[in-house]
């Protein structure tokens, strides 16, 4: 593979999540391409094909993209405005964020924010919030969400097709920090 399959999954996501124009492409309300419409730019740009696409959804542990027949979209993270049609679900009573601890004091000011996009995104587990975090400049922290009751004050949560959990937003009310950690923090904290 002479594109890289992680060049290939960036693409991708730009183009899924949020700039779909890039690739000379629009998304439908739901977020959703033909394949062989990002296969052909991919393509251009890349030297990737539909092959190569189909295995980047197949194996990535991420599982940030679905394929529904001859149609593909992001499961989360978008920037650009669509409806993922997710239905409001009940979340687990916790919640985790794994992120840089320098976030922490803005994060306990203001709470978890969409920022630029439609949702903020949570983890059902704290080993992959640890995973997130990390992908952030060191040290970090883990904030555990008192998703139960978050949710009977009125805020909804909704279940992406790959296990991502999100909301709105997360006031900070309903934060606390469960481990900070570094590279020479022993794994877990429990």
């Amino acid at each position: 593979m002479a594109y890289g399959r992680q060049k290939l999954s960036k693409f991708m996501s730009l183009v899924l999540r949020h700039a779909p124009e890039t690739a000379g492409l629009a998304l439908d309300a739901q977020g959703w391409v033909e394949i062989d419409d990002l296969a052909r730019a991919a393509g251009e740009q890349l030297g990737a094909g539909r092959p190569d696409i189909e295995r980047v959804v197949r194996e990535s542990d991420k599982q940030r993209f679905i394929i529904t027949g001859t149609r593909i979209r992001a499961n989360q993270g978008h920037s650009v405005a669509v409806d993922l049609g997710l239905a409001a679900t009940a979340p687990p009573a916790e919640l985790w964020h794994g992120t840089s601890a320098s976030n922490q004091a803005g994060i306990f000011s203001s709470g978890l924010e969409k920022r630029s996009r439609q949702h903020v995104h949570l983890s059902a587990d704290r080993e992959t919030a640890r995973k997130v975090a990390m992908r952030r400049a060191g040290p970090w922290i883990i904030l555990r969400i008192d998703a139960e009751a978050m949710q009977a004050a009125g805020p909804q949560f909704y279940r992406s097709d790959n296990g991502v959990w999100l909301t709105e937003a997360v006031p900070p009310h309903f934060l606390s920090v469960f481990e900070t950690f570094s590279r020479s923090s022993r794994q877990g904290n429990d």
